[in-house]
């Protein structure tokens, strides 16, 4: 029987949460929570209903973490948040921007991606958090991370934390900028993984080399059904990689480009529950001055069912002309429903939604703060 769906609305100014029936036709704002606090990210425990945290950079706390145990009714601060130790000219923590549940057989344990970028792990179900030293304190930071002066609006960001579902000790983290890294002993090392990966804002490499770090991933996600196959939505374009290779896929390419406007660049990517192949992105505007707003103020999500080889354009319902919004990286997720229904949240504050998997798209929710995350309960 169809189950009701709840999305975590992450935003500048606080937490809401949007209830819809099992029918997905009726809809409740309730909240909000942290009101004025900035929330970077909130995520509902796939392992535990109830268990939520939210990831908020608040005017007296800082950055910190909140958790709740009951949906959302109360919260409680993290003991100890995410935090960098305490150095003479040491990087210390901007906020925390990235959270991600642990493996199924690790319920206590909680990932988080940091501002700068840093990695941080919770055993005990977010109270506590400390950092992973294999990547935080490897040699390489400096080279990988680069100059946090020189990263992108909002501060240089680890994020996309992912945990192969078949294995807790096989990790992938993306930085922005930096590239997307694998560890496969629960964070004691690490390598670069972005063969293939273009970076257009660096130097040409050598011919029959590329870069090993220095890009700028904006979201990356691995399909818990084929855990394999991964997808990049990249500063440079859309990819997908299929292990055991470790070479990236330019499938951006083949995203039509109308009026000659190119468009394969946007920062979130999302996937269907079920099918590898059938994924859904939101482009943005990606001439030269690089606006950041939907190309030529017409919003649409582009879906492919092919793993990228082929694009639809999904824009009936959205607004034909003169609305100038995008969807930032954490802002795009989808239900498990039959079919599926997408769901992504606008830097104009209005929720959108769509129960037939793109094919039409409904506003949920207008008039909230700039939409910074839109999680599935």
């Amino acid at each position: 029987m169809p189950r009701s769906v709840d999305l975590w609305i992450a935003t500048r100014k606080g937490l809401w949460k949007l209830a819809g029936d099992a029918g997905r036709q009726r809809w409740s704002l309730s909240g909000p929570h942290f009101l004025g606090h900035i929330v970077h990210h909130a995520v509902a425990d796939p392992r535990r209903p109830g268990v939520v945290l939210a990831a908020a950079r608040t005017g007296h706390l800082g950055p910190t973490v909140f958790r709740s145990a009951d949906g959302g009714q109360t919260w409680q601060e993290a003991e100890a948040p995410p935090a960098f130790p305490s150095e003479p000219n040491g990087r210390v923590l901007d906020h925390v921007f990235w959270l991600t549940p642990g493996h199924s057989s690790e319920p206590d344990v909680w990932y988080a991606g940091s501002v700068p970028q840093g990695l941080f792990r919770s055993d005990d179900d977010g109270r506590t958090w400390q950092g992973v030293e294999g990547f935080n304190q490897h040699p390489r930071y400096r080279d990988w991370a680069g100059d946090p002066a020189e990263g992108p609006p909002g501060g240089a960001k680890l994020h996309s934390v992912l945990v192969d579902p078949r294995d807790a000790a096989h990790l992938y983290i993306s930085m922005s900028s930096g590239g997307t890294f694998e560890s496969r002993d629960r964070g004691a090392s690490w390598q670069p993984l972005n063969h293939g990966v273009r970076a257009d804002f660096l130097p040409e490499p050598p011919p029959g080399s590329y870069h090993e770090y220095g890009h700028d991933p904006h979201c990356v996600q691995l399909h818990p059904l084929a855990p394999d196959r991964l997808y990049q939505q990249n500063h440079c374009g859309i990819f997908r990689l299929d292990r055991p290779g470790d070479t990236w896929t330019d499938i951006g390419a083949n995203l039509p480009t109308p009026d000659s406007v190119r468009h394969d660049i946007g920062f979130p990517v999302t996937l269907h529950p079920r099918d590898p192949d059938t994924l859904w992105v939101f482009p943005m505007d990606a001439t030269d001055v690089w606006p950041r707003v939907s190309p030529q103020g017409r919003p649409s999500v582009y879906r492919s069912r092919d793993g990228g080889t082929s694009w639809q354009r999904l824009d009936s319902g959205l607004p034909a002309e003169q609305a100038w919004f995008t969807v930032k990286r954490q802002a795009m997720s989808a239900d498990s429903h039959d079919p599926v229904g997408v769901y992504f949240g606008t830097t104009s504050g209005e929720v959108w939604g769509s129960t037939d998997e793109g094919e039409r798209w409904t506003c949920l929710a207008r008039y909230l703060p700039e939409i910074y995350g839109v999680e599935v309960s």
